[in-house]
């Protein structure tokens, strides 16, 4: 498929794996992103922690002063379902861009390779049409009964890509709620700016339109449809959901533009796929009258520091 200059096709996946089983995800990011391709696509999005999905609903066995076995033996489930990056599976996703020709975003649940390897984290992962790794993202502060589950990422992942279409990044769920955060992402000139959540409220919907306003950048959010035939019934918790109703996550997926219009969606209540052709000079045209980081920034009144160091808990001096 033929596209104009300046156009990018972009394809958004609302879906969800089963539950804690990496076979699942990444069987199913290989057949949506095949499609997408033959769709034409050359930037796929995939909803947060979709390698090995979102446990929403579980309590994992806590209460404030304790832990339960049970949900100490999912936990150590979900730790064996997460990815190392790099790794094996990075590999394998690798491939699946590279033979799809496309740039994939997947958000991940990301191993600690560097120190106990005890620690996951909430992770933005991006790789190239060649299969290289690109890069990642960490969120910065799980949200909360999230903090049970993922540790806090750090500056050295405010992550933006150069592509052949523009700059794009990517800030998670309700780090979206976060000013300064924003303003980084901003500040680096991002074009598309990825909000992978499991945000399914309409205050959300709001969010995205805000934010495409007040960044002037196209803004692609997805989120996972999830029904409870997700959960594998032989998890230790499983009864923390056994009366929830059916769906537990209704999805919201859209794409809005740098005027904070819709280009397409939000898609409710199914699984699916939304596409959009979108046309970058749009985010130069929309700079006109406001831009938070050039002429609208004010620096002589606001500043912004950022921390993009590494933070360590081990220094050789």
């Amino acid at each position: 498929m033929n596209m104009k200059e300046g156009q990018l096709r972009v394809a958004v996946v609302q879906a969800a794996p089963i539950l804690f089983d990496k076979l699942s995800s990444l069987t199913q990011i290989a057949s949506w992103t095949k499609d997408a391709a033959a769709k034409g696509a050359k930037l796929v999005v995939f909803p947060e922690v979709f390698i090995s999905g979102y446990p929403r609903g579980l309590t994992f066995g806590t209460r404030v002063g304790s832990r339960s076995t049970e949900g100490r033996q999912d936990w150590a489930r979900y730790w064996e379902s997460a990815i190392d990056i790099p790794g094996e599976d990075t590999a394998i996703l690798g491939e699946i861009a590279r033979e799809a020709g496309v740039y994939l975003v997947i958000g991940v649940v990301e191993r600690d390779q560097e120190f106990s390897r005890g620690t996951l984290f909430n992770s933005i992962l991006y790789m190239g049409p060649d299969g290289s790794v690109l890069g990642k993202h960490r969120k910065l502060v799980p949200t909360g009964a999230e903090r049970l589950l993922w540790g806090q990422g750090d500056g050295s992942t405010l992550t933006v890509i150069d592509t052949p279409f523009g700059r794009i990044g990517g800030l998670i769920c309700w780090e979206n709620y976060m000013p300064l955060a924003r303003m980084a992402m901003y500040a680096k000139g991002i074009d598309i700016l990825i909000t992978p959540t499991a945000d399914a409220r309409d205050t959300w919907q709001a969010t995205l339109q805000h934010i495409g306003c007040e960044g002037r950048c196209f803004v692609i959010s997805s989120n996972q449809f999830v029904t409870k035939e997700s959960y594998p019934v032989d998890l230790a918790c499983y009864g923390d959901i056994s009366q929830d109703s059916d769906i537990l996550s209704r999805g919201g997926s859209a794409i809005v533009g740098p005027l904070g219009g819709y280009v397409t969606g939000p898609l409710f209540d199914q699984e699916g796929m939304i596409i959009a052709d979108l046309d970058l000079s749009l985010v130069t045209q929309s700079r006109f009258d406001f831009d938070a980081t050039g002429h609208y920034s004010r620096p002589d009144v606001f500043q912004l520091i950022v921390n993009n160091q590494k933070q360590d808990i081990l220094r050789t001096i």
